[in-house]
């Protein structure tokens, strides 16, 4: 199992956790994480430091990627693993230090000093401690450490926890400061890093100073799709391209419902697709005026449309009930046709296990339109990353040095030699080469099967399902038919530092809650509008609004 398959893999699972946090802008909260001192970047100082974008050509995709405008693009497509496993850095990288390292990992543990760990400290040239720490409880372990001042010299912070561990309030004050090191052309001396796009870097970037560095950046980043069962539709002669606004979409889960026969329509759509009226996913400027998106017509419309759904009888129970575990289950046994979801479960596992329950399975997703079946779609789209590393600022520079250039080592493109080692070990020992694909033995399952290294630095993501071509094959031209969509949201990569007050208010729990009790049919538009009210003036709605307008706003922009 590639890279990139743990990666999407791990993605879905989390962000489901996590919420939708990595969407919006990366914020810090305030206060029990050290004194604040980062706050938001401006774009102009920002393109002062951000370091100089050189793609890396030394390995073609089978796909490529394409552009859909600035910071967007797809991600390329490798139908079969590269056959001659290019070397992309010259000699050992680092110059025989120690160091530690803390990596979140949702995994079984590998053993201390294993083998992986050995032939990875020969490759990089250093002794290169790692130490994975339970990722279910990695939001309470990590503060623990910076409140003692005891971070190891490289850790991962994800960028969804950034509150948790108040990572605006750790930069400058205990991880290092990158930009002399890496702003401009300095990325040169550091290739395989140079070739991650530029928006990829602005994930770690606070105060207009580069703190982090970026794993699996991609340019195409958004909170997900509404897929549908394809062979299904094609067995009824339906074609997704008939579906061209929200009214199409409700005749289509009338047609499609069948409850006597146990076939709904639907699962749970509803955040994946009330953008689709017009509601920004978060902030919206009207006129000057800084808006939450529960303060649009268009978000109540939006949920006023997905109530009409449930309330018609086109969703499925159970998801109306709130068991959105089993919602796989019921895609996968055809007991529900259409399904919002994120675009990391559209891989070869998926492939695998919906093909188990049946043969036929094929999973496609929808093209954007827009609810009125008149506008043209837009798509917000989230940071490009939020798998981001960070050094010890205690370490020297020359110590900065070397983790940058075994940071380039761990950062080489898909299928070169050094991917291939940092992500399946050493061929014979680690993983055999079966039909042209890296295929993990007994040792390999055990020492590197659990991810560690690669969310201390990785290249772009790519898309790759060895023996799964019809998977990269839909799911790099569904990318292309839809990248154009995409757009940059309001306060977008700016990582805001708020009070805690604020960030509390962000979340609006009241108001979620009352949303998705009115989508799933449960609530009036109107208890929607109260609870909205009742954020706004006790919630802390009022305040947060206008801390993000005379704080973020008037100062440095819309960041778009």
């Amino acid at each position: 199992m590639g890279n990139e398959l743990n990666r999407r893999s791990f993605l879905n699972a989390t962000v489901s956790a996590a919420g939708l946090l990595a969407m919006g802008p990366l914020l810090s909260a305030c206060g029990g994480g050290g004194p604040q001192r980062a706050g938001v970047n401006s774009d102009s100082a920002l393109k002062a430091v951000l370091p100089a974008y050189v793609p890396n050509t030394s390995i073609k995709p089978d796909i490529p990627s394409v552009a859909g405008g600035p910071d967007v693009m797809t991600e390329p497509g490798f139908l079969s693993y590269p056959a001659n496993r290019v070397a992309t850095v010259s000699g050992v990288p680092g110059k025989g230090g120690r160091y530690s390292a803390v990596t979140p990992l949702w995994g079984t543990v590998p053993p201390a000093d294993n083998s992986f760990y050995q032939a990875m400290n020969k490759a990089l040239g250093i002794q290169l401690d790692m130490k994975p720490a339970d990722g279910n409880n990695y939001n309470t372990i990590i503060p623990t450490m910076t409140a003692a001042k005891k971070l190891p010299d490289w850790i991962n912070l994800p960028a969804w926890w950034n509150p948790n561990f108040n990572t605006g309030g750790l930069v400058g004050n205990q991880l290092a400061d990158l930009t002399p090191y890496l702003s401009g052309d300095n990325i040169k001396k550091y290739p395989n890093l140079a070739a991650i796009p530029t928006a990829g870097w602005r994930a770690g970037a606070w105060g207009d100073k580069l703190y982090g560095i970026p794993s699996f950046s991609t340019g195409f980043k958004i909170a997900g799709a509404i897929y549908y069962r394809r062979d299904v539709f094609d067995a009824k002669g339906i074609t997704a391209d008939q579906v061209k606004s929200a009214d199409d979409l409700m005749k289509l889960g009338k047609e499609l419902t069948d409850a006597k026969a146990g076939v709904w329509a639907f699962d749970d759509v509803f955040t994946y697709f009330y953008t689709a009226f017009g509601a920004p996913f978060k902030w919206k400027v009207d006129n000057g005026k800084l808006m939450h998106t529960f303060e649009t017509q268009e978000y109540l419309d939006a949920v006023d449309w997905h109530r009409k759904l449930a309330v018609a009888g086109y969703v499925h129970p159970d998801a109306l009930a709130g068991d959105n575990a089993a919602g796989t289950t019921r895609f996968y046994g055809g007991k529900t046709l259409i399904s919002g979801g994120g675009t990391g479960g559209w891989n070869l596992a998926d492939h695998q296990n919906g093909t188990a329950a049946n043969p036929n399975y094929r999973r496609a997703a929808f093209n954007f339109f827009a609810a009125d079946g008149k506008s043209a779609p837009r798509v917000d789209m989230g940071s490009a990353t939020d798998i981001v590393s960070y050094l010890n600022i205690n370490l020297k520079p020359e110590q900065i040095e070397e983790l940058l250039a075994v940071a380039n080592y761990l950062a080489a493109p898909f299928g070169s030699a050094e991917y291939t080692m940092v992500n399946f070990g050493v061929e014979g020992t680690h993983f055999t080469m079966d039909n042209g694909v890296p295929t993990p033995t007994d040792a390999g399952k055990k020492e590197v099967g659990a991810k560690t290294y690669p969310f201390l630095g990785a290249p772009p993501a790519v898309i790759s399902n060895p023996t799964g071509d019809s998977v990269t094959k839909d799911f790099t031209a569904w990318q292309a038919a839809n990248v154009k969509a995409l757009a940059k949201p309001v306060f977008w990569g700016m990582n805001i530092s708020m009070p805690q007050a604020q960030a509390t208010a962000l979340a609006a729990q009241g108001v979620e809650d009352t949303v998705k009790d009115c989508y799933h049919g449960k609530k009036s538009v109107q208890d929607v509008k109260d609870a909205v009210a009742t954020w706004k003036t006790s919630g802390g709605g009022d305040r947060l609004i206008q801390w993000m307008n005379d704080n973020v706003l008037q100062k440095y922009g819309t960041g778009q």
